[in-house]
């Protein structure tokens, strides 16, 4: 069962590095959000190191789910999808691989650039190991919640928008443990719990969401 599941996360991963632009479009659109704040409410320090986890946090949402509808949207085209279905492995297995090759093309890249553009925002030095362990928790949870609704949507006429509008309200507690846990450490209050929600919360979604996921794209495929 393992060698499916590497070999389905290699086979993402490789398909990921040819399109490599996609990846890169995804990055560079969480970098310029994040850019674009100072612009728009203004260059003062406190003020931005006030607003700057929420920033963090929303541009790495957003980012997430600008990729999410090439998560199943190819391998439904070309008859992979049905195929994986149709063997004999555990249709979870195969799931976590392509959510974790997601979260490790799009989530990791994000974890590894945003303590560069926190000081763009002047957040405290201190608080930057707190943003990336938090970001390192909270974007798998996204990707796996994401998932859930790629599947639902695959094939949909307008799938993005309804999307859109079935996931981000199930993003929302994460958006708030996230930037707490960055904003509690910044003003000496100390983020462990919020870390925790989100460990809990990554380990609830790592159980379920692959289940609910895979029943999903059994009815998306019907």
């Amino acid at each position: 069962m393992l060698n499916t599941f590497f070999a389905v996360l290699r086979r993402d991963l490789l398909l990921a590095w040819r399109g490599r632009a996609d990846v890169l479009v995804t990055l560079a659109f969480f970098v310029i959000v994040v850019c674009l704040f100072p612009f728009g409410v203004g260059a003062e320090p406190n003020q931005l190191r006030a607003i700057a986890p929420g920033v963090l946090w929303v541009a790495a949402l957003l980012a997430c789910l600008l990729s999410l509808h090439r998560l199943f949207a190819q391998d439904h085209v070309d008859g992979t999808l049905e195929q994986l279905l149709l063997s004999s492995e555990p249709a979870v297995l195969w799931v976590l691989a392509k959510v974790l090759a997601f979260w490790l093309t799009t989530g990791l890249p994000v974890v590894l650039v945003a303590p560069g553009l926190a000081l763009l925002l002047d957040l405290e030095q201190g608080a930057l190991p707190t943003l990336a362990l938090s970001l390192a928790l909270g974007t798998p949870i996204l990707a796996l919640l994401g998932a859930v609704g790629a599947a639902l949507t695959l094939g949909v006429r307008g799938g993005g928008m309804l999307l859109a509008l079935l996931i981000l309200p199930l993003f929302v507690p994460v958006l708030i443990f996230g930037a707490g846990a960055v904003e509690a450490e910044a003003s000496g209050t100390g983020a462990a719990a919020h870390l925790l929600l989100l460990g809990g919360g990554l380990a609830g979604a790592l159980a379920l969401a692959p289940l609910a996921c895979a029943a999903a794209l059994r009815i998306s495929t019907d």
